[in-house]
């Protein structure tokens, strides 16, 4: 099966479904719909409402139904609603998704960055990215990424969605990089002494809860660099790094400088979650790409542990 079927699939089928899963997310944020389940310790990840089942098994039944290319790949989901059962065991081609990618902040009502995505990767290459902000904007907002394009911008309901996103302008590739802004999560308790010492090294670090909206739209806007995160999962981050590689930047294991890869994963039992191993750091620009790198060569490789200390 060759990539290019699938990303055309992809970019046909998938926006209509992103934009019902939208729908719902925006209808189900008004009621009280959460639920415990999740004990990491850190509100961020144990955050998990009925939206998130729901929407996963939206996606799921659509990946399923709407095109038979997509049940040869293998489906990787952060949740464990819908017939994952129907998709291949083993593939070369990996259908990621985050059916609420920012469930905190969705859940309580602190900001309108959530978003729903999905991502095709295979263990070393990504190959095609969509993500959907529902309430960003009048009517919603889209990031579309391929190794040949990056688009962001609004959608508009009185047109179909797939046409909506093949008119959005594509952004330039030599872009320069002007912004210092970098996200930074996954340090647990130690997120906020994270971003100081981001600052403290000329850049801009910023919180998960300093967040102004979607790290996708906002790393594909150039209105943030890039990101620093301890153990990111498999569901949205590679997102991010998809991006960074179009603009020239990439994402790297800040230990090694290895540029990033999915052969080498962990399993987060308390998360219930698939994470790439350590810190890892990703940028637009390769410049502070590695700086970031240099900044965290020696932060400590190991996600739940007691201390304040970013060092081994």
């Amino acid at each position: 099966m060759q990539s290019e079927f699938l990303i055309n699939a992809l970019s046909v089928h998938l926006p209509p479904i992103l934009r019902w899963a939208g729908a719902i997310g925006r209808r189900l944020r008004s009621h009280n719909i959460s639920v415990a389940t999740k004990t990491t310790g850190s509100a961020l990840t144990d955050a998990l409402t009925l939206a998130d089942l729901t929407i996963q098994e939206l996606l799921v039944a659509a990946l399923r139904d709407v095109d038979p290319i997509f049940r040869h790949c293998r489906i990787e989901a952060e949740e464990s609603t819908g017939d994952l059962h129907a998709f291949a065991q083993q593939s070369e081609f990996v259908l990621a998704l985050d059916p609420i990618d920012g469930t905190k902040q969705y859940r309580d009502h602190t900001g309108n960055g959530y978003a729903v995505m999905l991502h095709l990767r295979t263990a070393s290459e990504m190959l095609y990215s969509l993500v959907y902000i529902p309430e960003k904007g009048v009517q919603g907002w889209w990031v579309e990424v391929t190794p040949e394009r990056v688009v962001s911008g609004p959608d508009d309901w009185s047109r179909p969605a797939t046409d909506v996103v093949r008119s959005l302008v594509v952004a330039e590739a030599d872009r320069p990089t002007t912004s210092k802004k970098i996200y930074v999560i996954g340090f647990q308790h130690r997120d906020v002494i994270a971003a100081s010492e981001i600052t403290r090294c000329g850049y801009e670090g910023v919180a998960p809860d300093e967040m102004p909206g979607s790290i996708y739209e906002l790393m594909a806007s150039g209105e943030f660099a890039g990101s620093l995160i301890h153990s990111p999962n498999v569901y949205d981050f590679p997102v991010s790094m998809q991006i960074a590689r179009y603009f020239g930047g990439n994402a790297c294991w800040t230990d090694t400088g290895e540029p990033v890869h999915f052969r080498e994963t962990w399993l987060d039992e308390k998360a219930d979650m698939i994470r790439l191993p350590r810190v890892v750091a990703c940028a637009n620009d390769p410049q502070i790409l590695a700086g970031l790198i240099n900044l965290a060569k020696s932060w400590h490789p190991v996600r739940y542990r007691p201390g304040d200390s970013l060092v081994e």
